[in-house]
């Protein structure tokens, strides 16, 4: 029964409101000491799960280091250096995101960019920039909403392209249980017409934004 102390402390952690990545920590730890674990034998265990099945992505370790950054003027940094362009608007530098988020995906990267690896330090802290000079008041979500968004869109309609992503796998099994066999090229090359035209609509979206922040200005 003591191994079931491990539930206990979820509940209470959660009840308290205290960080959830913390609670299930703890709670393995309470249920492996309860079990008669050592605690070099529990970090064992930690350790060959991660190793075997990747539960925790190289992405959220990288994510302390960005959080030094941000805190020793990584965004002061990005804001500056977009001010110092000139001709830079939101909407030129987010197709240019788009399209580099797009490409991206589109061969398999989908980590290398995301809302905490490079929108909240970077990107949204340029575009914000880059709007006050268009004349927009500092503050504010919707600038920040749409670097987030044409972040969004990017992937979903670039890592399609990509033969061995998950999604297209998934399509792959799902119709060959209907009996329809179609290779993942196939799939991969009808995502194709679909990236184009979420690339231009959205484009669209951007330039017009410019167009609204050139006439508050």
């Amino acid at each position: 029964m003591l191994v079931l102390a491990g539930i206990g402390v979820i509940v209470a952690g959660f009840l308290l409101r205290f960080n959830p990545l913390l609670v299930v920590a703890v709670s393995a730890l309470v249920t492996g000491l309860a079990a008669g674990l050592d605690p070099l034998a529990i970090l064992a265990a930690f350790g060959k799960a991660f190793n075997a099945n990747r539960f925790v992505s190289a992405v959220y370790i990288v994510l302390p280091v960005i959080g030094l950054l941000e805190r020793h003027g990584l965004q002061e940094r990005a804001r500056g250096a977009i001010a110092a362009l000139k001709g830079a608007t939101v909407g030129r530098l987010l197709i240019g995101y788009l399209l580099f988020r797009q490409l991206t995906s589109a061969l398999g990267l989908i980590s290398i960019a995301g809302p905490a690896q490079s929108v909240r330090p970077l990107v949204a802290p340029m575009a914000e920039a880059a709007a006050e000079r268009q004349g927009l008041a500092p503050g504010g979500d919707a600038i920040p909403a749409m670097a987030a968004a044409t972040d969004n869109i990017g992937l979903f309609f670039g890592e399609d392209i990509f033969i061995a992503i998950g999604s297209i796998l998934l399509m792959k099994g799902i119709l060959e249980g209907y009996g329809i066999v179609i290779q993942p090229l196939h799939l991969s090359l009808w995502a194709l017409p679909t990236a184009v035209a979420a690339l231009i609509i959205h484009g669209a979206r951007l330039l017009w934004l410019d167009r609204r922040l050139a006439r508050r200005g």
